[in-house]
């Protein structure tokens, strides 16, 4: 199934990466270089899941976009990544997966195919 999928990684060529074999799965993929270009992305497209690194630019994490994307848009799947931190469930919203830099692509395709919004996809101005 064809998901929308926001890619928040501030290292361009990691991000390239990711982002080229999730649109070879199939997704329409959206890219963020910080967190707050993730939000005003957040605010204006339909999205399914967030792949987001931890340690990002401007004050504001990962594990921070996580927890606002699971308290303002409830449905949408969460998957957060790190090569410097190991982030638990206790640090996670419910729901959300940790996946370990450096990652293997097919395993970073796999837990994209499981996340399963939760409920209808997010459509801006609902």
């Amino acid at each position: 199934m064809q998901k929308a999928v926001l890619v928040v990684e501030d290292e361009a060529l990691i991000r390239f990466v990711a982002v080229d074999v999730l649109e070879d799965d199939g997704h329409v993929v959206y890219e963020a270089g910080s967190v707050l270009e993730a939000v005003g992305i957040l605010s204006s497209r339909e999205i399914d899941v967030v792949f987001t690194d931890v340690d990002m630019p401007g004050g504001l994490s990962g594990v921070d976009l996580a927890r606002l994307v699971a308290s303002v848009y409830p449905e949408i799947g969460i998957l957060v990544t790190s090569g410097r931190f190991h982030v638990g469930p206790d640090v996670l919203p419910v729901g959300a997966r940790f996946l370990p830099k450096p990652y293997d692509l097919t395993l970073l395709s796999s837990q994209v195919r499981e996340l399963t919004p939760r409920g209808s996809s997010y459509r801006a101005g609902r």
